[in-house]
């Protein structure tokens, strides 16, 4: 097996460029935890949020989920100069970019930094925090239609 890229760590500092939340179209998958931590956020009804805030849409497994909803222009609809949900964000956005398929090698996180300016810049991250978010990232399950 391959050393892994990222065994010292990666440099990343977010830019607060917002690219991550707007400009293209996009999926912001909610989990449990993730509904849980907007609904106190907001203080609202779990069906006052998913009304105003989210949509359902098609999953790998054919199974609808929930997400976020996007404004025309792609802006996320939590985003209004910033996000508006910063402290009860989704395990998604805070996790980004140490995803699975971004981190799969060198090449896909330099691919990645050509969209992100945050990447390959800044204080380096260890890997024990990489793999923190990592894990998060991939344990992290979209609410089905049916489970709400």
């Amino acid at each position: 097996m391959a050393e892994c890229f990222y065994k010292n760590g990666l440099n990343f500092q977010c830019q607060r460029c917002s690219h991550c939340c707007k400009d293209e179209p996009g999926f912001v998958y909610l989990s449990k935890t993730d509904l849980q931590n907007l609904l106190e956020c907001y203080n609202l009804s779990q069906e006052e949020f998913i009304e105003k805030y989210c949509r359902f849409v098609p999953f790998y497994d054919g199974s609808e989920v929930l997400c976020l909803q996007e404004k025309e222009n792609y802006e996320c609809i939590l985003w209004e100069n910033g996000c508006t949900a910063y402290k009860g964000r989704p395990i998604q956005c805070s996790t980004y970019p140490f995803w699975s398929f971004i981190l799969r090698n060198k090449e896909t996180w330099d691919k990645e930094a050509v969209e992100c300016p945050g990447i390959n810049k800044g204080n380096i991250v260890s890997f024990e925090d990489i793999q923190k978010s990592k894990e998060l990232y991939e344990n992290n399950f979209p609410l089905r239609k049916t489970e709400l």
